[in-house]
């Protein structure tokens, strides 16, 4: 349900962006919003809480955001907190930044390998992920994972390659556990499956 929220409300901001033709200036006002929000842990505790009316929530939304935000924005976070849909907002922002991204063709992965690559790794990957999809740039975010073992994982967005060792061992593994060998063929050396 939370998914369907987000992406009904990140849609309509979404359009009324490239309508206005303000996707970038409401890009920077929604990263600079979401950073409020985050290191404000006391403003977003009035705003879930249960027992304040809307109206108040509301109050407080404009008297943080009208005038440092465009009207725009602010209206749209007063329509989410009218709606209750407050405890939503972040992932509301979130969908927003994505399909911005979509928009723009930047790819966004995530590559977890074994070690850290050097730079000209990291360049081989960010070239083969540009030579495979119809990104037309990258965001890549690198981690390590030693239990791996060798080899790395991609993910974008859904789509996931893992060409690590350990994901193929567990692989040889399974097979392994499929192969049954019955006493009669044990003696005359003949695996069955």
């Amino acid at each position: 349900m939370a998914k369907l929220v987000a992406g009904t409300y990140g849609d309509a901001l979404f359009e009324l962006a490239v309508e206005e033709n303000r996707i970038d200036s409401l890009t920077e006002e929604i990263e600079a919003v979401r950073t409020v929000l985050k290191e404000n842990e006391d403003f977003e505790k009035i705003l879930m809480h249960p027992e304040i009316p809307k109206e108040k929530k509301v109050r407080a939304v404009e008297d943080v955001f009208k005038g440092r935000i465009s009207d725009a924005l602010t209206g749209f976070m007063t329509i989410v907190v009218t709606k209750g849909r407050y405890s939503e907002l972040q992932d509301i922002f979130a969908y927003f930044i994505a399909r911005v991204k979509e928009y723009k063709k930047i790819g966004v992965a995530e590559v977890i390998s074994a070690v850290p690559l050097r730079e000209e790794q990291r360049q081989k990957v960010e070239q083969k992920l540009l030579d495979t999809t119809s990104y037309e740039t990258m965001e890549i975010d690198y981690r390590v994972d030693e239990g791996l073992i060798g080899g790395m994982t991609i993910r974008i967005g859904d789509r996931v390659v893992d060409s690590t060792i350990r994901s193929k061992l567990d692989k040889l593994t399974s097979g392994l556990m499929k192969l049954s060998i019955s006493p009669e063929s044990e003696k005359e050396g003949v695996q069955t499956s």
